[in-house]
């Protein structure tokens, strides 16, 4: 597949990817900026290169399943699912809007062809992912199942009974990609509860582990090739990616998890950025 894929191609749409959640928390007034743009290369391979589906005005009938654990990062999400065409540009607008699909937190309610769960309550959605893993596994069905969680979402005991529970039952077909940055929304997450490092844990849980830089697009896709090779395990893969990466002035600042820029700071960012390279915004 790596061999195939345009890199340059997947970075342009990674910048789109954070152009966007600047430009969709400016409107909305609210949001999670930081991890969405540290996030913009996972969802930019995921969606531009990775999934596996068979429609895409419902992402839920092909082999592949994806679940959003840390849903507050979803900007960067429905960004990369506007730019796949799984739905409008123009929706972006509505992001955190009442009654809209692209809630502040994914919501399955709202928006069931697309979210696998509703989320907000960290760890729960790795659990539901490793969930359809075992269900896919029983039922002998193609695919896998990705799940994106954040690093100080580690710090939840769920995480970790997940984690145990798919090892035990050898879920091949889950794939975990942790989005490490060591940002919280208090601080640093090594000063707040220290799960770094993270590699030797998930390996002695008896996963396969992966570490990559999460911003390197041919590297993401060769991690991506090679965990659909593993087997008898559930595999992690550990990207290390920076907050609110493409802005120098918001880049590993624990203030940008969940603040809105001012609409001059905004306007600083997207000139950081650069101009909309192939797609137009929203």
């Amino acid at each position: 597949m790596s061999t195939a894929v345009d890199s340059s191609a997947i970075n342009e749409m990674a910048r789109q990817i954070r152009r966007d959640c600047i430009r969709m928390v400016v409107t909305a007034g609210s949001g999670h900026p930081g991890g969405a743009m540290g996030a913009a290369e996972l969802f930019a391979v995921l969606y531009g290169v990775v999934l596996h589906h068979r429609s895409k005005t419902d992402t839920t009938a092909g082999p592949d399943r994806f679940v959003l654990s840390n849903g507050h990062i979803c900007a960067g999400w429905y960004s990369a699912l506007s730019l796949t065409g799984h739905l409008p540009r123009e929706e972006l607008g509505t992001h955190r809007k009442l009654g809209a699909r692209l809630q502040g937190h994914p919501s399955r309610h709202m928006f069931p062809s697309v979210v696998e769960t509703s989320s907000g309550p960290l760890g729960q959605g790795f659990s539901v992912a490793a969930g359809i893993a075992l269900g896919k596994k029983l039922r002998r069905d193609e695919g896998t199942v990705f799940c994106i969680v954040g690093d100080g979402e580690l710090q939840e005991g769920l995480v970790w009974e997940t984690a145990l529970s798919a090892a035990h039952r050898q879920l091949d077909n889950l794939v975990l990609i942790i989005s490490d940055n060591d940002v919280q929304i208090d601080g640093p997450t090594s000063e707040i509860k220290r799960v770094r490092p993270v590699a030797p844990k998930f390996e002695s849980f008896d996963w396969h582990v992966l570490t990559v830089d999460g911003h390197d697009v041919p590297a993401l896709i060769d991690a991506f090739d090679r965990a659909r090779t593993v087997r008898e395990k559930p595999v992690c893969i550990v990207a290390d990616t920076v907050m609110a990466k493409g802005v120098p002035f918001m880049e590993h600042d624990p203030k940008w998890h969940g603040t809105c820029p001012t609409p001059e700071m905004a306007e600083r960012a997207l000139e950081e950025l650069g101009p909309a390279d192939g797609w137009e915004d929203f």
